[in-house]
């Protein structure tokens, strides 16, 4: 899900590093314009990309994420009052100002309720926190599904943790992030985003148990490299869509009698399979043969293992495609014109929630100059489209 900004980077390539600093950088001297004094502090929460395990999460199941070098910066300096004023630059360049004891929903100004209902779950456990001068810019590519969203809310939550030195850990800061969103924004998303954003390890890709919130991570092998293209297909459908699947995951469960479809073995769903509707059926087996395929790539990539990878990251696209019907015609052919490159010395899927948004790969540094020529050339040649790649590197979590 998104905050409702334009997107204001250019779409491509990023040096990590330079990109971060520039960041820094362009939100001080904003600050400093914007409130005629310099800021405290600088904090700092990426996006994410989901390497494999989509649709898992809402069903207490297993997801496989890595915190990515696009992010939310955020400048502050506290006030003496509760007054909350924000600037956010990429948002139309919009202020907005408002009291920590009358927080309410501002139906014009979408983006600013990400702040408002961060604070308002922060203030539960934290009531005493007073307000803030905020900077915001951010570069998470707006609409690809690589979580913008819970990049916003991480990023508010460690700068008010920094600003009035709350004992927060990340755990609790995805928790609050997810709080806001459902409850407050009225996106009823899992808690994929928020906790990678907040604990991701650089590097690393994370194995995270949605039901008990614990995770594992595993070193991405330094000469792959995170290949994401933007398929630019306009996102139809999504929250309508993504309801759907939800409840359809929700009838299966409460078949079983289970509190979600992590409870349901595939022996179980195959055993039943003539009691449930067709539809019903595909949609539970994509979800536990997606947990089984996120487990077996964390083995996988200890291991160094990129032919298995390869496999479970078609397998997933497959189960998207055929099971869960969340792809698209554009979506499918990316995946097969970059398959056709890299072959099984990498993987290639779509990656979020579908109906559009992106496509993710783990491609040999040797060949992504090869692929980022075959896919600007082949993808627009089939569809019409002009894809956004980005070569993305695992980076750290706000919190970890």
């Amino acid at each position: 899900m998104t905050h409702q900004c334009s997107e204001k980077q250019s779409s491509e390539q990023l040096g990590s590093e330079q990109q971060g600093l520039a960041q820094q950088d362009l939100v001080k001297s904003l600050f400093v314009q914007q409130f005629a004094s310099a800021a405290e502090l600088v904090c700092h929460a990426p996006g994410r990309v989901n390497l494999i395990g989509d649709h898992t999460d809402y069903n207490d199941g297993f997801v496989f994420p890595a915190a990515i070098n696009f992010g939310t910066t955020i400048a502050a300096a506290k006030r003496e009052d509760a007054v909350v004023n924000v600037y956010a630059h990429d948002c139309d360049q919009q202020s907005n100002e408002f009291n920590l004891s009358e927080v309410a929903f501002d139906s014009q100004m979408m983006w600013s309720n990400y702040v408002k209902g961060t604070l308002l779950a922060l203030m539960k456990t934290y009531p005493e926190i007073k307000g803030a001068n905020l900077v915001v810019t951010g570069n998470v590519p707006q609409g690809a599904g690589l979580s913008s969203s819970a990049s916003f809310e991480i990023a508010i939550l460690k700068t008010f943790a920094e600003l009035y030195q709350l004992d927060l850990d990340g755990i609790k800061a995805a928790l609050m992030g997810q709080k806001a969103e459902n409850n407050f924004v009225g996106c009823n998303c899992g808690i994929m985003d928020q906790l990678i954003s907040a604990m991701g390890q650089k590097n690393h890709a994370m194995l995270l148990d949605c039901k008990d919130l614990s995770f594992e991570d595993a070193p991405i092998p330094s000469n792959l490299a995170l290949f994401i293209v933007n398929s630019n297909v306009k996102r139809g459908l999504v929250d309508s869509e993504y309801n759907l699947r939800r409840e359809q995951c929700e009838q299966v469960a409460q078949h079983f009698g289970k509190s979600a479809l992590r409870e349901v073995s595939i022996e179980q769903l195959n055993a039943a399979k003539e009691q449930l509707e067709p539809v019903l059926f595909r949609r539970a087996r994509h979800v536990i043969s997606e947990n089984a395929r996120a487990v077996a790539t964390l083995t996988a990539l200890k291991n160094n293992d990129i032919a298995s990878i390869s496999v479970a990251m078609k397998e997933s696209h497959n189960s998207l495609r055929d099971d869960f019907q969340v792809t698209t015609k554009e979506m499918d052919g990316l995946v097969e014109i970059i398959d056709g490159v890299i072959g099984n010395a990498g993987g290639v899927r779509m990656t979020g929630g579908g109906f559009g948004g992106c496509v993710v790969a783990l491609v040999p540094r040797a060949m992504v100059e090869e692929l980022t020529d075959v896919v600007n050339t082949a993808y627009p040649q089939q569809f019409g489209l002009e894809p956004s790649i980005y070569l993305c590197t695992a980076t750290q979590g706000a919190f970890r």
